[in-house]
This record gives C-alpha cells, structure tokens and sequence, in this order.
C-alpha cells in the first residue's frame, strides 16, 4: 500500500541512526538542515568522511581528518547542502559504548570536532556525547525483547538491554520534557507501505521496496504530530532481521504518547556495481548498510542531480501526491543547463552490474531515445556492440577487476562513454584433496589444539 498523509508539523521532524544509519543521518542532517531538528546518532563518525577516504579509515581505532570535511561543508552551504546557518538551531544527541569494536571513540570524537570544536557548525550546549556506556556496537535499550544480546555485545541484532533508554535520551534531548512512555500495549498502527513510491528502481540504491511508519492513534485520528525518521545499521534491515529494530529500539513507547510519527526506511543488500560508485569503494553492498561511502554514487551526501548529458537543458519541477494519489499543481519550475556541448547522441546512463560470478559478469544500462545500438567497452578496449540494454561478459578470470564503459550510436555517431563501472570477479572456491596433516601444515585446517587456544 502507499503511504498516507498525516498532519505533521515541517519544524518538528528530525532524525537518528545507528553504525551506518548514523553516518546516513549525518548526512541527510546536514544536506537538508532546513528541515531538521535535530539528530541523534549512535556509533557513526563525521560528515563526508567516506567521502575523502576509504570507509576503513572512517572506523575502529582511527582517527580520521575533519579538515577536508569542514572545507566541503563550508563551500557546499546553500548550494549542493542547504544553507549551514540552519545548523545552529539543531540539537545533536551523540551515543558510543566503550566496547565498541567497530567504532572507536576517536571516531566520534572527530565527529564531536566536526560539529563543535573546529566546524562550529553547532554551539556545544546543543551537543551531548555520552560515551561511557559499557556497551559493544548496539543499539541501547532498558528493557528485554525478543533476540536481543547482552549490552557488550557486537552481533546480529544489534540491540542490547543495556539499562539505558537510548530512543528516549535521543527524543528528549532534540524535543525536550516528553510524557512518560507507554510500556504497555501501544494505542498506534505498524504500516507497511510501498518504499518504491518515492524511488523508481529503489533496489538499485539499495532500497528495499517496502519500509514501516509506526503511526500514534492522535496522529491518526488527524492530530498535529512530529516525525522522527530512524535509520537502521548494516544487517539490520527487515530483510536481515525482520521487525526487531522496527519494533525493539524503544522509539514507538514514547511515540504513542507524545504525537510523534517513527519512520523506519529499509534497505536490501545488493549484489550490483553502480557505474557512479566511488573507486574506493567498488564492492557490493552486501549488508544492507545505509550509502555512506558511494556504492551508488559520489554525490551521496549532498542533495544534487547527476548522470547528466553536458550541454543539455534541464527543467525540475515538484509536484505534492495526496494518500489517495492525486497529484498537485505543480512548482514553479527551475531550469538549469549543464556545462559542455550538447551530444549529438546521448549517452546512457544507469549502468550497474546486475549479476557476477567468478567467470562472467551481466550488465544493464538505461536506454536512449531513438538509438538502436549499444557499444560494450572492457578496459577500454570495445568488446561488442549490441541492441539490447543488457550484456553478460564471458570467459572472465576469477578475482580480476575489470572496467566497463557502454556507449550509444546512432546513424554512424558514437555518443560519449558513460561512467565507467569498476567490477571484480568473485573467487572461486578450490577444493584441496589431501590428508589432515597436509591441510594442517599447508595452513588450510587448524589442529584442534589450535582451535581451543584461540577461543
């Protein structure tokens, strides 16, 4: 079903997440300040920081630099992010345990730096950071639900009992004094809604193609609400873990009773290469994690267009759709040209890697008006042209990487290469017919001894 409307108030919406829902919070905080809040965020480092490096240096022990960060956010302001004054009025709510084996307290110091510090984005009696929970990379709750770990614990579902209401610290530092919470059977509705209304394709960003609302009986009964929109970490989504952080994280307790509406988005793993990923990070997203490092494009943390033709003329307009599907008048139009010569034949765009084994690769792309043949490039070198918009590569070596760029033509005229997609190979796995001394010394068994003394 589509999502209906409600009566929320557009200056009481903010957000939060985890591990990295909290660097995807980070980023739609600063990108759309104008209409947040606040944040709170729990295991997640400075904004842009999969931006400038490989995401490993984003995490553990590190601590990564700020300075480029700051430089982005201060040149973006008002351009591809809204006006960073807006960041002044927010309220940030900061949550690290100190078991944390993903994300260290270097981490998030960089990203208190981030906030108040060096960037000054936000005054320091606006930012708390309680980082003395004993608790592993976990959302943190005070009470016990179903599959939960123990508070240091690091695993699937990364919800813990920790004696520690975090949904509630995060609420009332943003809103500030809520009524107390409903611990008992919630007045509201779970909705399931079609996620896929919003992004056409949606899997092919990552997004899964239903998300949950949780929505008070007051809001629904037409009641002026907030919304809180909660971002899930990696292997937490519906599809990894079912309805427990939709359920389990203790957001709807105090929604019920304070005409707060929790949005939770989903995303689903995928197995794809987008063409506009960044080169470092050129890797299925496997775990379901929210985009914070590029898998489906460098302009991840900005609010911007891309996978345009250059010289070509382009008019955005915006349109309001009510629960029932109507559409309304539309926006006054914004008209924007991109720098360059027009092609004379367009260049496809969307080229992903839809499938990839050991031995071939299958890519798709979008196709062009008018145009009846497609060049494959492997390396730079054409492989094949074809009239489909979707190819699989043959005979490939294991554990390779190999860079493909598609091209359209029409009446003898190539377009311009579209952006060059970086896929690896899978390895393929290797049976070894030996004896258990053999596997031992060739170190591909362990001896039992071993294995007991590394537990």
């Amino acid at each position: 079903m589509n999502l209906s409307s409600y009566n929320v108030d557009p200056s009481e919406i903010s957000v939060s997440g985890l591990s990295s829902g909290a660097y995807f919070a980070i980023q739609i905080q600063v990108a759309f300040s104008a209409s947040i809040k606040g944040a709170g965020i729990i295991a997640g480092g400075p904004y842009d920081c999969g931006g400038q490096m490989s995401y490993i240096n984003c995490m553990f022990t590190n601590s990564p630099s700020i300075t480029q960060s700051i430089s982005n956010t201060n040149l973006w302001s008002g351009n591809e992010i809204d006006d960073i004054k807006n960041l002044t009025k927010h309220k940030v709510y900061m949550l690290l345990g100190t078991s944390d084996p993903l994300i260290g307290a270097s981490v998030m110091t960089q990203l208190y730096k981030y906030y108040v510090t060096d960037g000054q984005f936000i005054p320091s009696a606006n930012v708390v950071f309680k980082n003395d929970l004993n608790a592993g990379h976990t959302f943190p709750t005070d009470f016990d639900s179903i599959g939960n770990n123990d508070c240091g614990s690091t695993s699937s579902p990364f919800i813990s009992n920790c004696n520690f209401d975090g949904a509630g610290a995060i609420l009332e530092h943003i809103y500030g004094p809520l009524k107390p919470r409903n611990n008992g059977a919630l007045n509201g509705k779970f909705i399931e809604f079609n996620q896929g209304e919003f992004l056409m394709n949606s899997s092919a960003y990552g997004m899964s193609d239903t998300a949950w609302i949780y929505v008070p009986k007051s809001c629904s009964d037409g009641a002026l609400c907030k919304l809180h929109i909660t971002y899930h970490g990696c292997q937490q989504s519906h599809e990894k873990i079912g309805d427990k952080y939709i359920k389990n994280t203790g957001y709807n307790r105090w929604a019920d009773t304070n005409n707060i509406i929790i949005l939770y988005p989903q995303t689903v793993a995928t197995n794809t290469i987008d063409s506009t990923s960044t080169d470092r990070e050129s890797i299925p997203n496997v775990n379901g994690c929210w985009d914070w490092v590029g898998w489906y494009g460098g302009d991840f943390d900005v609010k911007s267009d891309n996978n345009l033709n250059s010289g070509t003329i382009y008019t955005f307009i915006v349109k309001a759709i009510s629960s029932t599907g109507t559409e309304s008048i539309a926006s006054n139009s914004v008209t924007a040209k991109t720098i360059g010569n027009s092609p004379a034949v367009a260049m496809p765009n969307g080229l992903i890697a839809t499938y990839i084994t050991g031995n071939w690769i299958t890519l798709k792309w979008n196709s062009v008006l008018d145009v009846a043949t497609y060049n494959i490039y492997r390396n730079g070198n054409k492989v094949v042209d074809v009239r489909l918009t979707s190819f699989t590569d043959t005979c490939l070596k294991p554990a390779t990487n190999y860079r493909y760029q598609v091209s359209s033509e029409k009446d003898i005229i190539e377009s311009e290469k579209s952006i060059e997609l970086k896929v690896r190979t899978l390895t393929l796995n290797v049976c070894f017919n030996d004896n258990n001394y053999n596997h031992i010394i060739s170190r591909r068994a362990k001896s039992q001894y071993e294995l007991c003394t590394t537990c």
